[in-house]
């Protein structure tokens, strides 16, 4: 049975925490089919894959496939913490996502509307509806909280991601 967009977005949050924990800035999706299931999961992982394309979103894309076993992910819905960027989008376009949700707004690099608005652009040729602002304080928050421990940490001299695996028994729970 589907549920609200709320739980969902609780879910991607919980990914986002996986992220800070390691070091990571703190980015969470999930994709949800029809019938309410998630069939993937995805936190960044950029600097621990050494990989620039390991954004939430295309990491949750990437085990979804798997789990489905088709680069094409018709009537899912992906809920992520933050706006997609560029590539993001490009991805969900092209793996045909039904619909994407997401919290907080990206002022610097967002491509649902923030910045740039390429996913609802009409002349492509899969279109994608976008719904934002879920949960956007709590997604906000935590992105506010791990930037500001690594300036602080950077300020200091001491290594971020190591104080974050050091701190991560003290993050919020959901």
């Amino acid at each position: 049975m589907r549920k609200d967009d709320n739980f969902y977005m609780e879910l991607a949050l919980e990914e986002a925490y996986k992220a800070y924990q390691i070091g990571e800035v703190p980015v969470g999706a999930v994709l949800v089919n029809e019938d309410g299931e998630v069939v993937g999961r995805g936190y960044n992982r950029t600097i621990i894959d050494n990989d620039p394309t390991s954004h939430a979103e295309v990491v949750a894309m990437r085990n979804a496939g798997i789990a489905m076993n088709n680069y094409r992910l018709v009537n899912l819905d992906l809920y992520v913490t933050l706006e997609p960027c560029m590539m993001c989008c490009g991805a969900i376009i092209h793996a045909r996502l039904r619909k994407v949700i997401f919290g907080a707004y990206d002022k610097k690099t967002g491509a649902c509307g923030s910045v740039f608005d390429l996913i609802t652009d009409p002349k492509h040729n899969h279109k994608v509806t976008c719904l934002s602002g879920i949960l956007e304080q709590e997604c906000s928050s935590l992105l506010s909280e791990f930037f500001k421990n690594r300036r602080k940490c950077k300020k200091e001299g001491i290594d971020w991601q190591e104080e974050c695996l050091k701190t991560r028994s003290s993050l919020k729970k959901i």
